[in-house]
């Protein structure tokens, strides 16, 4: 067990111990036979993740799960050897700057977590300017692999998975007449929604009232009062997991019709759960789901289970994956040089994933991630695909 090295500096970053124990591997990424150990030492690996904050529960620490196992299986392939050095961003966009120029001052060649967009869109910068890569692994407002070459994404981009979506639910429903409601103080929430209007009115989809809130608000009686009046065929939410769960959660008054088709895109368990009947019937695209049979993907969830007792989470599941995807490219490289890391990434092509359906990751040119997302509606409490 190594240290974790710690700092002291303006704002405070929390460094954290990882402690790992045994398992089999999950995701074979290349053969032992094809690259050769690059490196004697351990390559360190900056991490990025809310370990206190409002953002810590529903996405930090499912992250740090995540990260911990997929190092625990790299390490003991044994041809690269990682090392992490963990900084807790608070869950605040300066604390996330914060704990990037730390990361940077210990000269790692490459930054993993980063989970919400505008703490992203305020960091990664930072990163892009000292030539060092910031791998966010759940972030996906569209428009932030544009900061730069050294900036990658695990999540699909509101860009690339809304028109998909939203092609793909339009033709089952055939809903003509939509609501939205979203989150105008966070960035992820406004690119959604802002991609959704665009692509409504492509698909000549009538959006009958954008509904906006706050990041903390809990009452949306005001917003879904006007959308009932207006009887729209579907309600689209854009908002971070606690929002969504709130929101789906107030849907389960009467007032509130069963004839209104919610769709969540960014829907997991976590809100399922805490919704409860209001998420009943609720659609969401993801880019990870426990029942795919992406490469990998089933025993990824066992050894979770065993390690941590409970089913894994998606932003747990696409943490694991992003630092596959960060270790097969070390390994393409050779090489601990972060700008022979960043040229290996985005050569990145059909790598076997537990992301998607099929498992195949690449990057486009922008750094933002490209495989198949999964649609999924909740029934009697759970997610399913949505054929």
């Amino acid at each position: 067990m190594k240290k974790i090295l710690t700092s002291a500096f303006l704002l405070t970053i929390v460094a954290l111990p990882i402690w790992l124990s045994g398992y089999d591997k999950a995701v074979t990424v290349t053969s032992d036979d094809e690259v050769p150990r690059i490196v004697s030492e351990e390559i360190p690996i900056g991490v990025v993740v809310a370990l206190t904050g409002h953002h810590a529960e529903p996405y930090g620490l499912p992250m740090q799960r995540g990260f911990e196992l997929a190092r625990e299986e790299i390490n003991n392939r044994g041809d690269v050897r990682l090392a992490f050095i963990t900084a807790d961003d608070m869950s605040t966009p300066d604390g996330a700057k914060a704990a990037v120029r730390h990361l940077v001052n210990q000269k790692v060649p490459a930054i993993v977590g980063l989970a919400i967009s505008t703490h992203l869109k305020e960091a990664a910068p930072i990163a892009q300017e000292n030539r060092v890569i910031a791998f966010s692994s759940v972030s996906s407002a569209a428009g932030l692999g544009g900061i730069g070459d050294f900036v990658f994404r695990t999540s699909l981009a509101t860009n690339i998975s809304i028109p998909s979506g939203v092609m793909a639910t339009q033709e089952k429903l055939g809903y003509k007449r939509v609501a939205t409601i979203y989150d105008r103080a966070d960035l992820y929430s406004r690119s959604s929604n802002e991609v959704l209007r665009t692509v409504l009115a492509e698909n000549r989809v009538e959006i009958l009232t954008e509904e906006a809130f706050r990041t903390g608000d809990t009452d949306f009686s005001r917003q879904l009062s006007r959308i009932v009046e207006m009887n729209p065929d579907a309600l689209f939410v854009s908002a971070l997991s606690q929002e969504i769960a709130a929101v789906l959660a107030q849907t389960s008054e009467p007032r509130f019709p069963d004839t209104i088709q919610v769709i969540a895109p960014d829907l997991t368990m976590v809100e399922v759960q805490e919704a409860g009947h209001g998420a009943e019937g609720a659609i969401g695209f993801i880019g990870w789901s426990r029942m795919s049979d992406a490469p990998g993907n089933q025993a990824f969830v066992r050894n979770y289970r065993a390690k941590y007792g409970i089913d894994p989470e998606p932003w747990a599941a696409q943490s694991y994956a992003t630092l596959h995807v960060l270790a097969n490219a070390i390994k393409t490289a050779q090489s601990a040089d972060p700008t022979a890391i960043r040229d290996a990434l985005a050569r990145t092509k059909d790598l076997p994933t537990i992301m998607g359906r099929s498992g195949h990751f690449s990057f486009n040119p922008d750094g933002d991630a490209l495989y198949d997302q999964i649609l999924v509606v909740v029934k009697d409490g759970e997610l399913e695909f949505l054929e």
